[in-house]
């Protein structure tokens, strides 16, 4: 069953019902506003019969039909168990704009809006990608990224706009209590010592303006 969470404001989804066509090959996807502007969630289509299924999980000219237009310039692929929790990370100086989704498995993701001159800075929203699904999310640079595995395991494959640069990660605590992210967690996270080290966001470097 997929979720799909807020911020503590009630800030109520906007469904675009916004179908992306290709039409040389009559694909098209579904794509929703969330409550964070330029944080879309996307729904491939999905073509299925007895063999198995096909989608397209990236296209330029359909992507930048639904404004997803800065060139991508990395992959990358996560592995990890139950209860990993990972985040909220985001560079500071070469901001990463991400599109992910889940290869295998279930993860609940987030994204936190880090732009000061932004209306709804300090604001999350947050949902459930599986590889059941098929959903992805595309979050813009000015946005802490991070995700916690409901799955056995779970493999998080992500598209980013810029290189990672480690001596520009800034990591917000993932629990930070002014910002409220809504865990679906029965026990305590597995974190990085990074992540349990991470910045309340009353002292964390932010952008100053939107990127």
């Amino acid at each position: 069953m997929s979720r799909l969470k807020t911020n503590r404001l009630g800030t109520v989804n906007r469904r675009l019902s916004v179908e992306v066509k290709q039409h040389q090959r009559g694909q098209q996807m579904n794509v929703t506003a969330t409550s964070l502007p330029g944080v879309l969630l996307i729904e491939p289509r999905v073509f299925g019969d007895s063999r198995g299924f096909f989608l397209e999980t990236f296209s330029t000219q359909r992507y930048a039909e639904a404004d997803i237009t800065d060139p991508f310039v990395q992959d990358n692929w996560s592995h990890s168990c139950r209860g990993t929790l990972r985040g909220l990370h985001f560079q500071i100086q070469h901001p990463q704009g991400k599109l992910v989704h889940v290869m295998q498995g279930e993860i609940f993701d987030v994204a936190v809006d880090v732009r000061q001159d932004s209306p709804t800075f300090g604001k999350w929203v947050g949902v459930t990608l599986s590889a059941e699904n098929k959903r992805q999310l595309w979050i813009p640079p000015g946005f802490a990224h991070g995700f916690t595995v409901l799955s056995e395991t779970a493999d998080f494959v992500y598209k980013c706009t810029d290189i990672y640069a480690p001596e520009h990660e800034r990591t917000l605590l993932w629990n930070d209590e002014s910002i409220g992210v809504e865990w679906p967690l029965d026990t305590d996270p597995i974190l990085s010592e990074k992540d349990r080290n991470g910045t309340t966001f009353d002292k964390l470097q932010t952008f100053a303006t939107s990127t």
